[in-house]
């Protein structure tokens, strides 16, 4: 290796394995053994500038082994990016430090994603690549023309979303898109063949990749292999040969090196081998100048493309949607569909009036992307005369998942993480559990992902209990910052689909049935009541005696009982909870109130009892599942798991 670059990357091998060792946590083998790689990949390849790390045509890095933090933390200092200092080096894994163990979306400019559970990185840069092209169709080569690249592990390529990630890609020949498969043959317990004899070459490439293998430490192998990645009409996997630990004289190519600290005895004979003389944390300038450059080589680059910008007709909008800012006519449409359903009061499934919202919208919102997980005549996700995103034209608007639901949700987080674009994505509510490691990370993120899950509840039917959610709703309303919307009729879907595209920073699920519901919602109110995450929809005529909670196809079963209670002179309120983390959000005061003081609460909902305590308290009734479904149709279901209107009031007057 050239001298250069060997001290440049030295500087990465130094700086990871002395933060860890400060910390005394973290894993120093992979950014050691990645090194040469990345030095080379920084320094004359990637495009971007270190004094603008928001960019839009910036290329992406997405550190998809997100264990080896260091190794970006590293090249981020080493660039010259502001806000990674020396000092937030050696608080690596520090409370309130820019280094967290595992590099975080929004805490750490040039961070691209929060990655760390593995394959996952790889997946969201899929939907990068995805967007890239998108936007590049939407708006030409001149404003949009940059490539994704990921650093992958073994771990990475063994995690099953990495199927669903690269199939994906090879199918949508996402030709922007580079994979550089760290192929150090180490896990943490040992050798990747304990657990693993893959053909990762002939696998990619049977999914449409081009392939390369070669070694890690040879720069001129390095650098030919980016250039030959740049030429591919495909998605591209790099295999690097590299050794983990590369320097560390006792650990190196050994599990012992992947996930602890190297010890200080270590420490000093790595620094001896690698012919580094200089302290910990100490970089000398003769590093530090090509380092720097480096980080200016994208400067010229990016005031041409503002200059591009600034005389670009299309600047504005461009702007607009980069920024995730709805355009001012955005919900003049769905306005107008609200009003016609107060009016009209229409009774229809709300996966159905979900999809008639979609279509008032879609043209308001150009940013708009869907798709379905292979279920998009059962989502009503698919807006008429809409063109599929595909090669070579990815100027559509709608993207064939497949049956993948963790990849689909992953990708629609990188589609929301590079910018001008809204992805929402369907499936059934019950298979959000194999897309849920991806929900989470997009409310770890605070980005806006709508999930569309139809088929919520035992009310899908015949399909019976392996596809009825019963335990989903409970479980997805546990994860901090995601918005679970369960509407209960056509003005409630249009609240909550406003609700969830106004929502910059939080994910949303939306939990629709299939069966018909009547409409609740039926006097202008001239509000978004759904806001509020609960309201009373109906007071009690009667002295109030009970308190009905419920939400989506139950709110309906609601007001049934609460006739059936009013004609036998107990007074009955409703209150229809669409969204419960916006509930919690309102003043305690509003909370109260609405909560009220009744003997009696009651809540409905065909899901589980967990978390209703909060409305009905711990010697609340609860009308509901309390185990799963069964095959049949949904009235059978309803009757004969007692969710009805009878069951409910004679519920309430047992209580009394």
């Amino acid at each position: 290796m050239p001298a250069p670059f060997k001290l440049m990357a030295d500087a990465i091998r130094v700086l990871s394995m002395d933060a860890v060792e400060r910390a005394n946590s973290g894993h120093p083998g992979m950014p050691m053994g990645m090194a040469d790689v990345a030095a080379v990949l920084w320094s004359k390849v990637l495009k971007y500038d270190a004094g603008d790390p928001n960019w839009p045509d910036r290329d992406r890095f997405v550190l998809s082994a997100g264990h080896g933090s260091m190794l970006l933390y590293s090249l981020l200092h080493l660039s010259g990016f502001k806000a990674m200092t020396l000092d937030q080096l050696k608080a690596f894994r520090q409370l309130g430090s820019a280094t967290p163990g595992h590099p975080e979306y929004g805490h750490t400019p040039g961070v691209e994603t929060t990655t760390g559970p593995l394959g996952q990185g790889l997946a969201m840069a899929v939907g990068m690549a995805i967007a890239e092209r998108h936007m590049a169709a939407r708006f030409g080569a001149e404003l949009v023309d940059h490539r994704t690249w990921v650093v992958a592990g073994d771990g990475c390529l063994m995690e099953g979303i990495s199927h669903e990630a690269i199939s994906l890609a090879g199918r949508l020949k996402l030709d922007r898109l580079t994979v550089l498969w760290d192929d150090n043959r180490i896990t943490i317990d040992g050798a990747v063949g304990l657990s693993d004899a893959t053909d990762q070459l002939a696998r990619f490439k049977a999914a449409g990749w081009a392939v390369k293998a070669i070694d890690g430490h040879d720069t001129g192998q390095i650098r030919r292999a980016f250039a030959w990645a740049a030429r591919q009409a495909k998605p591209s996997l790099i295999a690097c040969r590299t050794t983990i630990g590369k320097g560390s004289p006792n650990f190196q190519g050994t599990h012992d090196v992947h996930g602890k600290a190297l010890g200080k005895d270590e420490v000093a004979a790595t620094r001896a081998n690698l012919g580094w003389p200089h302290e910990a944390f100490v970089v000398p300038d003769e590093v530090y100048r090509p380092w720097r450059a480096a980080g200016r080589r994208g400067r010229k680059l990016r005031k041409a493309w503002e200059a591009k910008l600034a005389a670009s007709p299309a600047r504005a909008e461009f702007q607009r949607a980069i920024s995730g800012w709805l355009p001012p006519q955005a919900f003049e449409r769905v306005d107008a569909f609200i009003t016609e359903a107060e009016a009209n009061r229409p009774a229809a499934a709300t996966r159905q009036h979900s999809g008639a919202v979609l279509e008032a919208i879609f043209g308001e919102i150009p940013d708009l992307v869907g798709g379905s997980a292979d279920l998009t005549g059962s989502n009503n996700t698919y807006v008429k005369n809409t063109q599929v995103l595909d090669a070579p034209d990815y100027a559509g608007r709608y993207i064939n998942y497949g049956v993948r639901e963790f990849g689909m949700a992953a990708a629609m987080n990188g589609l929301a993480l590079h910018g001008g674009v809204i992805p929402y994505g369907g499936t059934f509510l019950v298979f959000t559990d194999y897309a849920r490691p991806a929900i989470r990370l997009a409310a770890l993120m605070g980005i806006r992902v709508i999930h569309v899950g139809t088929h919520d509840s035992i009310g899908l039917g015949e399909d019976g209990p392996t596809h009825q959610p019963v335990e989903h709703l409970a479980a997805l309303r546990a994860m901090p910052n995601l918005n679970v919307f369960r509407p209960a009729d056509a003005v409630e879907v249009a609240e909550c689909w406003k609700l969830a595209l106004d929502a910059k920073t939080t994910p949303s699920v939306m939990a629709l049935s299939r069966q018909k519901v009547p409409a609740v919602r039926t006097t202008p109110i001239g509000e978004n009541l759904s806001a509020r995450g609960a309201y009373q929809l109906a007071g009690a005529v009667h002295p109030a005696q009970v308190t009905l909670f419920a939400t989506g196809s139950e709110v309906g079963v609601a007001m049934a009982a609460r006739d059936l209670l009013e004609a036998d002179g107990i007074g009955a309120r409703v209150v229809s909870v669409p969204c419960w983390e916006l509930f919690e959000d309102q003043p305690a005061d509003y909370r109260e109130a609405l909560i009220g003081e009744t003997p009696v609460r009651v809540a409905v909902e065909a899901g589980v009892r967990m978390g209703w305590e909060r409305f009905i308290g711990e010697d609340g009734v609860f009308v509901g599942m309390t185990g799963f479904g069964a095959s049949a149709p949904d009235k059978a279901l309803y009757q004969h798991f007692g969710i009805t209107p009878e069951a409910v009031a004679a519920a309430a007057k047992a209580k009394l």
